[in-house]
């Protein structure tokens, strides 16, 4: 069966083709695609996964046509990076008089 990994990777996305057999699982096909040795960068037990967008287990069984992604932790919080932006803005407008 023929799935494939896509990895983002800080500055580029890099995608795997593998032939597995039936019945392979996501942590089979991670484990196939030698992640940790191509990419020594990357901790991929760290990594979440998913197929097609849709977090999944590494226990998953795999379908024809799969795509397998390892999501990498966020650097930093959205939420919390646009109060941070807000409170710059706010103590900028103070001190310039607006």
């Amino acid at each position: 069966m023929k799935v494939s990994i896509a990895i983002a990777l800080p500055r580029r996305q890099e995608v795997i083709e593998l032939d597995l057999p039936a019945g392979s699982t996501v942590a089979d096909a991670v484990s196939a695609a030698n992640v940790a040795q191509r990419y020594p960068e990357v901790e991929a037990a760290k990594w979440r996964t998913g197929i097609w967008s849709v977090e999944r287990s590494g226990a998953t069984v795999l379908r024809e046509g799969d795509r397998v992604e390892l999501y990498r932790e966020l650097q930093a919080d959205a939420k919390q990076m646009r109060r941070e932006r807000v409170k710059v803005k706010r103590a900028t407008r103070s001190r310039s008089g607006s």
